[in-house]
């Protein structure tokens, strides 16, 4: 496996990212991005012996002579002194949950970051709260010199990019740290030092016009040039000792950072400057990384294949790169954004995030449901493209905005008006989507009383889910017929395929998740004592069930669009059957006839498809048999259903088909991107820089 390629390495809700482990200037430390900072890391060492420097490889090598920066004694650059880079083969990579360590000859770097739980901040104390929403990463740089009879240095720092904000020194607003920064924005502030420690001849900050003019310098006057665009720590290390310095990479935004509904990261509560940052996360630096380092034991227990571990570790750092705390009016709001696009609280994203969510911090989910019903809900018309319209009822908008600026109310920043294909609206799926999703939160987390409160929003998505099936109660089966009157067709989150899963009227994609929103609204309005609307409910669950069962054709799966416009075979028709399990309440249901024939028939299908069309020639997944688009995020979640649920013997295809899936993600020239969920015909093709894969936290159900 290609062991250079980008992660994330982020605080929790601080939209935030250390990137790193793509070659070159491809890397960086960045916030609220849809991509690498790109910005030139520089970690090495010295060799006394040929006088020189050699780094790992996350810069821009210098070529030829330095003639574009200035030479205090006004003589040419030697050609020699320029940064080299250790070879890509020598170096050893470990990567973990909370750690990534580059290791070569006696140079060793990792960096540390959190993967934990939040407390409601409803709930939890102030210190609780000021340590999980600490606004940075750790880092150790190890220097082994014990065979060496000299002193070396080694070194570590960022050229910044950022044009309207200077590097500077943090020593110069607060005298007890000593570190280097850009702007208010970003910093790198030593753990180990300050004025009064031993370590402070040891440790020392410097700035030039390139790393170059620090290394080589001659005079330690120039290394505090501030015109200079490159800051670095200088780290002596004496002979004969091996030493680990330790750094915390910090970042903050103060202030409003959003429009159309004004807010500041919530960790502003705590942390006012980033040097306010620096200090904390120096001061609590050692308890911090101790903690957060047992999270690489999370998954280390697990029976998974060293292929499966990787993939949920890669796709769990790039949720966290994705995630912001936000303070709206004193109130917290948690929102993911959608990598590359920054779609914020992308509500299909919302129902895959899940069941990672729920076992990590519940109560997001319910900050989130709460928000598209207070804000981006809306009541529509629908047709079926008679002309007529008729009554269709409560929805909820695709997302709530996009780059940091919050849509109007009852509006998305993705959906457009009037429109099929990509940018039309995904009304049915979204009300689904809100169902299954606050549906599955009740009943995970028992939180009965919340969804007493939410009765009204339960009953208005039933009734207009029944009337997107049909207006006229005689001419229902279940499944959705009726358009939303905000466009001409709509469709589903899988917008960048064919009509196998893109279109959203009759396919059986959207009908098995919508089976689900009914089983599951027929278990709550029980629960809640409404047993008028519980009956409505298992009665539309019963003829969806009914009409897939029935569509199974000769070959032994079901079409994926049930109006005969579409006989594509596809994997996702599977999905619905996850909520109800995660919720605790299949074994209940699954003992009804029509739920049993379901799945004996969806598995039927499964077994069908995958040995038929939906996989590539080297045996990686396809969601449809007519696409070569494949979405990582939804194969994770698929196979789980097909091994867990359906209960399928699928060893010997996935063990194939992960390595096929880790090789699309280490791709030499598109690891780039990071975890990722769209390959097309095998390469990463879009929604890069993904939050979306952590629907391989279900793998651990297993």
């Amino acid at each position: 496996m290609n062991n250079f390629f980008n992660a994330h390495h982020s605080p929790i809700g601080a939209f935030a990212s250390f990137t790193l482990g793509f070659p070159g200037a491809k890397g960086g430390i960045g916030q609220e991005l849809g991509k690498p900072a790109n910005q030139n890391i520089y970690i090495g060492l010295q060799d006394i012996a040929k006088n020189e420097f050699t780094a790992l490889p996350f810069f821009q090598p210098t070529q030829n002579k330095l003639a574009d920066f200035a030479n205090f004694d006004d003589k040419p650059y030697d050609d020699s002194k320029y940064l080299k880079s250790y070879n890509k083969q020598d170096i050893e990579r470990q990567y973990q949950m909370a750690t990534d360590t580059w290791r070569i000859d006696e140079l060793s770097f990792s960096i540390i970051s959190p993967v934990e739980s939040i407390e409601d901040p409803a709930q939890a104390s102030e210190s609780e709260l000021k340590e999980v929403l600490l606004p940075a990463v750790f880092v150790e740089l190890t220097v082994d010199n014990t065979n060496s009879q000299h002193q070396r240095m080694a070194f570590f720092g960022y050229e910044g990019n950022d044009p309207y904000s200077a590097m500077r020194f943090l020593q110069d607003s607060n005298s007890e740290l000593i570190g280097i920064a850009q702007g208010n924005g970003t910093a790198i502030v030593s753990c180990d030092s300050n004025h009064q420690s031993e370590l402070s001849t040891q440790i020392v900050t410097a700035s030039g016009l390139s790393i170059e003019h620090i290394l080589f310098s001659t005079s330690p006057e120039a290394n505090q040039f501030s015109i200079g665009t490159t800051k670095a720590f200088l780290l002596t290390v004496p002979a004969g000792v091996t030493q680990t310095f330790r750094f915390a990479v910090c970042f903050h935004r103060s202030g409003v950072v959003t429009s159309g509904l004004a807010s500041q990261y919530f960790y502003n509560r705590y942390f006012t400057t980033i040097e306010a940052v620096a200090s904390y996360a120096k001061q609590h630096h050692l308890a911090l990384i101790n903690k957060w380092k047992k999270s690489d034991s999370l998954v280390d227990n697990i029976q998974l294949s060293d292929d499966q571990r990787f993939m949920l570790i890669h796709a769990t750092r790039s949720y966290y790169g994705s995630t912001q705390l936000l303070d709206i009016q004193h109130k917290p709001l948690w929102v993911v954004n959608e990598g590359e696009y920054r779609m914020m609280n992308t509500l299909d994203l919302t129902a895959d995030h899940l069941f990672f969510e729920l076992k990590m911090n519940p109560w997001v989910v319910k900050n989130v449901l709460e928000m598209f019903i207070e804000r981006y809900s809306y009541e529509d018309e629908i047709h079926n493209g008679d002309g007529n319209k008729y009554t269709g009822g409560l929805s909820f908008c695709h997302d709530m905005g996009v780059a940091n600026v919050f849509a109007k109310p009852q509006h998305s920043a993705y959906e457009v008006y009037g429109n099929k294909g990509l940018f039309s609206h995904m009304t049915c799926e979204q009300l689904v989507n809100w169902i299954c999703c606050a549906s599955t939160y009740t009943f995970k987390i028992q939180d009965f009383d919340w969804a007493e409160k939410q009765l009204n929003i339960f009953e208005a998505c039933l009734n207009s889910l029944v009337n997107r099936d049909n207006p006229l109660a005689s001419a229902r089966d279940g499944v959705m017929s009726f358009n939303s009157c905000r466009t001409i067709e709509e469709i589903t989150t899988y917008d960048s395929l064919d009509a196998s899963l893109g279109q959203a009227c009759r396919n059986i994609y959207l009908a098995s998740k919508t089976w689900a929103a009914y089983i599951l609204m027929h278990r709550l309005f029980l629960q809640l004592g409404k047993y008028s609307l519980a009956d409505s409910a298992i009665k539309q669950a019963d003829l969806l069930a009914n009409t897939l069962y029935s569509s199974i054709n000769e070959q032994g799966f079901i079409a994926a669009v049930l109006d005969g416009s579409n006989q594509s075979k596809i994997i996702p028709v599977i999905e619905g059957l996850v909520f109800p399990y995660f919720s605790g309440i299949l074994h209940e249901v699954e003992q009804r006839p029509s739920t049993k024939a379901l799945i004996n028939a969806l598995t039927k299908h499964f077994n069908v498809v995958i040995n038929n069309g939906c996989l590539f020639e080297n045996g990686g997944w396809k969601l449809s048999s007519t696409s070569e688009n494949s979405w990582l995020s939804k194969i994770y979640l698929s196979q789980f259903i097909a091994r867990k649920i359906l209960k399928i013997d699928l060893a010997s295809n996935t063990a194939l088909a992960d390595s096929i899936h880790v090789a699309w993600l280490t791709d030499e020239e598109l690891s780039y991107w990071a975890w990722s969920d769209q390959i097309v015909a095998g390469k990463i093709s879009a929604s890069k820089y993904y939050p979306r894969g952590v629907t391989a936290w279900l793998w651990l159900e297993e």
